[in-house]
């Protein structure tokens, strides 16, 4: 059982840093706004930790990597309730992809692909849905004098709605390719 815990630690620790390499490493991310939002693959280890590990470790991992930002400076922070909402929840969101991890490991078990790609593509709407979902309410509530004349729900549809659906589309494509290549990697050994 030890092991167990202990992998499970291990492996939240290196994709959650991996996240946030892939975040911040220049070249591997497409800056969109100067305040933040960029197209990227750092939902990529969150998304793998969720389909391993569950929802907890979906959960974790995200939680980790909202907190890496804030720590490593890279977050854009204009009030405490702000930076909750966009590094806390945001990010801790991503992790609810993993209410599909036993769907998807029963299904590789099973050989039926069809079957946990589509898990998986699910899942990672789901998570990079409540992810916009998160950004687009703080947007709202915190950055509604951006552009003067219009209003701020467009404001905040636009500007995060421009790098959370490429992101989505690149995760989903490259998490299929991944995993369609190698699905027992989706199996944990202990």
């Amino acid at each position: 059982m030890r092991s167990g815990k202990t992998l499970f630690m291990i492996e939240v620790a290196i994709f959650t840093a991996l996240a946030l390499l892939l975040d911040i490493f220049p070249g591997l991310q497409f800056k969109i706004w100067a305040m933040g939002g960029s197209i990227s693959l750092a939902m990529i280890p969150i998304f793998i930790v969720a389909f391993r590990w569950g929802l907890k470790g979906g959960l974790v991992s995200g939680f980790l990597w909202g907190l890496l930002q804030v720590a490593a400076g890279t977050a854009y922070i204009l009030h405490p309730v702000q930076g909750i909402i966009e590094y806390g929840l945001a990010f801790t969101v991503l992790g609810f992809a993993g209410v599909f991890a036993s769907k998807i490991q029963q299904a590789v078990k099973d050989g039926k692909v069809k079957v946990y790609l589509s898990y998986i593509a699910f899942g990672i709407l789901l998570g990079s849905t409540l992810r916009f979902i998160a950004h687009y309410f703080a947007g709202i509530v915190f950055f509604e004098s951006a552009i003067e004349g219009q209003p701020v729900w467009i404001y905040s549809l636009v500007y995060n709605g421009s790098y959370m659906l490429p992101s989505y589309i690149i995760c989903t494509v490259l998490v299929f390719f991944l995993f369609h290549k190698q699905p027992r990697t989706l199996l944990r050994t202990a």
